[in-house]
């Protein structure tokens, strides 16, 4: 009974048209979405501190590692977007494949890519904006910018930046999304100055020691920076809002990955190559890497662009949590009043505050390195899930209608399987126990509600 509760596609589209958002996106806001959740904390402040903990110069190996794993995920996600354009990303996808049971379990891990991914992304932001104030002479008690576990209280300005972000979602996509290109525009921008600035500054001898910790260091180093490709899947999240879903969702999913890696892998090579990768340990290695180099302008127009850089990917990561808890909820494993839109601003109200004030607390008690690995154990596992759906549909429904067909499936699909896999072992060694006391807490909350409330369970 468990594993039997499952969902054809066509009642997954008419259910969805009953209770839908409005459809205001083309595929260029896609693209936007994608590189505007991708490219923040990842570039901007977790190059830095991967270089420096993990793969030394070699960090620039790990990001393409993870490129290449997030490229055959992406292409089986592309597949199911096109088959299923609706809200819920990989949750949703699972939901029609595999079950009722693992589409939980698989929502439930999304939580660890969206909402911890924000707290992860809300904790770099406030790094760069203590990092502005110091450098303009204003300092800031520590016991407020720190969380408790690196010795503070709490991290008031990440926590500011998070509820800023939940009003303006509140207020409507439509104006989330003209934020959003503003801010991505302006990111991108700043990338192109760092890398104009910085190129000239680079010192081959900072690369002699490429691969200071091994091998090792570098596998390690891609799962930890995993997590900055999250945007990818944060385009099959506004699927139901896009007006093309069909032809946009593939376009959207793989232009962002590409485009990504190439500007990760960029940086941060021209990054470990200006300064020593163990002085990168830091919430601002751009900024501070200029500075050092004697381009204090250079220093804070990064400074600037990240600020712009990471609220883009905040402003996404909220959004597409907020639409899993709404799809979940109407599908009944989330009480009703999370799938309820506002009647002026038409947005799942209920949803959005929720994951604003749990991004908040999260962000503002626990330590970046922990939220970050967190959010690269719930990606990786939802993109496993998404590649083993993509093969048992191809083996069991060959015929279905598919305007994107994932190329050389039984080569890609295992792939990606593998590749995803290969970096949750190197988490799992550090992390397993928070992760395995999430996937707990989930099942409580699962047969305590989900199952008991779920519309399949009299069927």
């Amino acid at each position: 009974m468990l594993f039997s509760r499952k969902k054809s596609i066509q009642s997954i589209l008419e259910n969805a048209e009953k209770n839908t958002l409005k459809k205001t996106m083309g595929v260029w806001d896609l693209i936007m979405i994608g590189i505007g959740c991708t490219i923040g904390t990842g570039i901007f402040v977790v190059t830095g501190i991967a270089a420096a903990t993990y793969a030394g110069p070699a960090i620039s190996v790990s990001y393409l590692l993870a490129a290449v794993a997030c490229i055959f995920a992406g292409l089986a996600y592309a597949e199911l977007a096109s088959m299923v354009p609706v809200s819920g990303s990989a949750y949703t996808y699972s939901y029609a494949v595999l079950g009722e049971f693992i589409a939980w379990i698989v929502g439930w891990g999304l939580v660890l890519e969206y909402a911890i991914g924000a707290a992860t992304v809300a904790s770099g932001w406030s790094g760069y904006m203590v990092g502005i104030f110091k450098s303009g002479g204003i300092l800031l008690p520590e016991s407020l910018i720190n969380s408790p576990a690196n010795g503070g209280i709490i991290n008031l300005p990440a926590i500011l930046i998070s509820l800023f972000i939940g009003f303006l979602l509140f207020r409507g996509t439509k104006e989330s999304v003209n934020l959003n290109r503003i801010l991505v525009a302006i990111k991108i921008g700043i990338i192109f100055l760092f890398l104009v600035i910085a190129v000239p500054m680079v010192k081959v001898e900072n690369w002699s020691n490429f691969m200071p910790f091994g091998i090792s260091g570098v596998f390690i180093g891609a799962a930890t920076v995993f997590y900055a490709y999250v945007g990818f899947d944060a385009v099959a999240t506004a699927a139901e809002e896009c007006k093309n879903p069909k032809r946009d969702l593939p376009i959207g999913l793989i232009a962002s990955v590409i485009i990504s890696a190439i500007l990760y892998i960029s940086v941060a090579l021209v990054l470990t190559g200006i300064v020593k990768y163990d002085t990168l340990n830091n919430a601002e290695p751009l900024a501070k890497a200029l500075r050092e180099n004697g381009s204090n302008i250079g220093s804070a127009l990064v400074a600037t662009g990240a600020i712009a850089g990471i609220t883009s990917v905040l402003l996404v990561l909220i959004y597409g949590q907020s639409r899993i808890f709404f799809v979940m909820s109407r599908d009944g494993l989330l009480p009703a009043s999370f799938s309820k839109l506002h009647k002026k601003f038409s947005t799942p109200h209920i949803s959005v505050l929720s994951t604003t004030l749990g991004v908040a607390v999260i962000t503002g008690l626990f330590p970046l390195k922990t939220l970050s690995h967190m959010t690269s154990l719930g990606t990786l596992f939802s993109f496993i899930v998404v590649a083993i759906g993509v093969l048992v549909l191809r083996i069991k429904e060959p015929n279905l209608q598919r305007s994107f067909r994932c190329p050389a499936v039984y080569i890609t699909v295992p792939l990606a399987i593998l590749s995803c896999g290969y970096l949750v072992y190197n988490l799992l060694i550090e992390n397993g126990g928070y992760f395995f006391l999430w996937i707990l807490l989930g099942l409580v909350v699962y047969f305590g509600y989900g199952y008991k409330n779920s519309p399949l369970r009299n069927k």
